[in-house]
């Protein structure tokens, strides 16, 4: 199971490095490396919030998810992603913007630096969307149940997770905004940006979000009763399955802006930072379909918590980002310690179950042998 999930992602490897010591000889090649490893401990949470998506999918639209979806992740935001943002901040058509990529690394690192505050904003205000509506739904499993009793009994005001996400917008428009940190340690006012692009991050999370959730209660809805023909519900599904992979592809867009900007402090250079990153998000997707086929995130159950807390803090460090700088390794290791504790939850909690378990077979056992 191990090696025939991943084998894609060794190829990728394989070929990856390859490329990169031609292109730079052993160098690039650690260049290339680093990244990855980069790409995969930032991006380690967005593996378990996209498996307890993709569970409730089909095995042919896990297969685009690893095929179509890795095409739009490498290519799409660790390479395109970049350039598109140059030419839209630096007011360039996007083959200047190629060019100047490849040809003034210093400025293009420059102008990909200064438009982060936009990026941050857009990104944070998603990722929060996806924690405040995590946190404030009412769960049959609780894993902080002294934080999340009160707050699923707060999620029953509407429209509360929109209005605090405002609220959080707002502040740092007026705070962290004003001071933005730009390239070379200078600041500027980007009050305004942060608000345009916080505001889109919220718009672009209620249609996408809205929609898959509007055709998955559908396809619920659906399978209750009885089907018409098979060819309705075959459609329907597909339409719930298409707007949850466009979902997916959205929230991989909004966790790989830190692993994009973080990759400036490594190298400049965007064909090595296009390679690195790319093996990270490949090895990330085949982690996804790795713990959806083990059924892993129905034996720890507070694994998908962990994430979901992750996504807030990464929500946080982002919006905190646009006026200080924080290290990658510290934005990392918060994700890796809140699955870590989660993953260790869940152990003792299936430890505590199984003790149960016996106990009450062993009082059965007894029992029946009384005369």
């Amino acid at each position: 199971m191990l090696l025939k999930t991943f084998r894609w992602s060794f190829a990728v490897t394989a070929l990856g490095l390859a490329l990169g010591v031609w292109y730079g000889g052993w160098t690039a090649f650690g260049v290339i490396a680093i990244l990855a490893v980069l790409e995969i401990s930032l991006s380690f949470d967005n593996a378990v919030v996209n498996a307890g998506i993709l569970k409730k999918m089909s095995a042919f639209w896990q297969k685009i998810f690893l095929t179509v979806g890795v095409l739009i992740a490498v290519f799409g935001m660790r390479l395109a992603f970049p350039v598109v943002i140059v030419a839209v901040t630096a007011k360039k058509n996007p083959v200047d913007a190629v060019n100047l990529a490849l040809t003034d690394k210093d400025r293009y690192e420059q102008l990909v630096t200064d438009a982060h505050p936009a990026i941050a904003a857009f990104g944070g205000m998603f990722l929060l969307m996806i924690f405040l509506d995590f946190i404030f739904e009412d769960r049959d499993i609780k894993w902080l149940g002294w934080l999340e009793r009160p707050l699923a009994r707060l999620g029953k005001v509407d429209m509360l997770s929109v209005c605090l996400a405002l609220i959080v917008l707002l502040i740092t428009s007026f705070t962290f905004a004003t001071h933005a940190h730009q390239h070379g340690g200078a600041h500027a006012d980007k009050a305004q940006t942060v608000l345009v692009s916080g505001i889109a991050g919220l718009i672009t999370y209620m249609i996408v979000g809205g929609l898959s959730g509007f055709f998955e209660d559908r396809l619920e809805a659906e399978e209750e009763r009885e089907r018409e023909s098979d060819r309705s519900a075959v459609v329907l599904a597909g339409q719930a399955a298409f707007f949850m992979f466009l979902y997916l592809e959205v929230l991989d867009a909004s966790f790989s802006f830190d692993g994009v900007i973080g990759a400036f402090a490594i190298t400049n250079d965007i064909v090595l930072m296009a390679l690195g990153l790319g093996i990270g998000a490949m090895y990330v997707r085949s982690l996804t379909v790795y713990l959806v086929r083990q059924g892993t995130l129905d034996d720890y159950v507070y694994l998908e918590h962990g994430a979901h807390y992750a996504i807030g803090a990464l929500a946080v460090i982002l919006m905190v980002t646009i006026q200080y700088q924080i290290n990658e390794v510290i934005t990392g290791l918060v994700g890796v310690l809140l699955i870590g504790w989660s993953f260790w939850s869940s152990v003792l909690r299936n430890n505590a179950l199984g003790e149960a378990g016996e106990g009450a077979a062993a009082e059965e056992a007894d029992a029946a042998r009384v005369p």
